[in-house]
């Protein structure tokens, strides 16, 4: 498949529209966003109505990731691609103040929410970096959990993002990655221009 636009083109455009998402998530975004999203992919009901609306209205991942990771307190957990926070959120209440959440995200529109989110909880063991996931800063082995929730298909080099992940896990760290496939090859004439990456 001919895609409509080179790497950088595509990445700049993610980088774009998620972080139009993170300032103004009502807004039309091509795809599904927010709290009924959420609910409707398994997050329950009454944990989303314990946080502040603003985390839940710029959500955008494809599973309920952060409720499978089975995180233990005081580990160091990499939430990457976090978006407005939801996953990173919960993950950090599974970690508690004796572990380390950071999040990794390259769209400023979507840092500067989830930061928000994180500083009004008080979650004092969480940070958030402004990083593209292929090359997010951290040391090597520093992570006991990397959790993605629909980030892969959204980068054009998937390799470099496999291989970051790799390189930030301890040896004895785990891996949760939820992603959309597809059931059957897309047409050659799918994909037309950079808009229909986001559908």
């Amino acid at each position: 498949m001919n895609l409509p636009a080179s790497p950088e083109e595509l990445s700049s455009a993610v980088r774009n529209r998620y972080s139009k998402v993170g300032e103004t998530p009502d807004d039309a975004s091509g795809f599904r966003v927010g709290r009924a999203f959420a609910e409707a992919l398994g997050y329950p009901a009454d944990v989303l109505s314990g946080l502040p609306a603003s985390v839940c209205e710029s959500f955008t991942g494809v599973a309920a990731a952060a409720l499978l990771a089975e995180v233990r307190p005081g580990q160091t957990v990499v939430d990457l691609g976090s978006g407005g926070g939801l996953d990173l959120i919960l993950l950090a209440h599974a970690a508690g103040p004796t572990g380390r959440v950071i999040g990794i995200d390259f769209a400023p529109g979507m840092v500067e929410r989830s930061r928000a989110n994180v500083a009004e909880l008080a979650l004092g063991w969480v940070r958030i970096d402004e990083a593209p996931a292929e090359a997010t800063g951290l040391p090597d082995a520093c992570a006991d959990w990397v959790v993605v929730n629909g980030l892969l298909n959204l980068t054009p080099d998937k390799a470099a993002v496999l291989h970051e992940i790799a390189r930030i896990l301890k040896p004895t760290g785990e891996l949760l990655l939820a992603e959309t496939t597809l059931r059957a090859p897309l047409s050659d004439t799918a994909i037309q221009s950079v808009d229909d990456w986001f559908r």
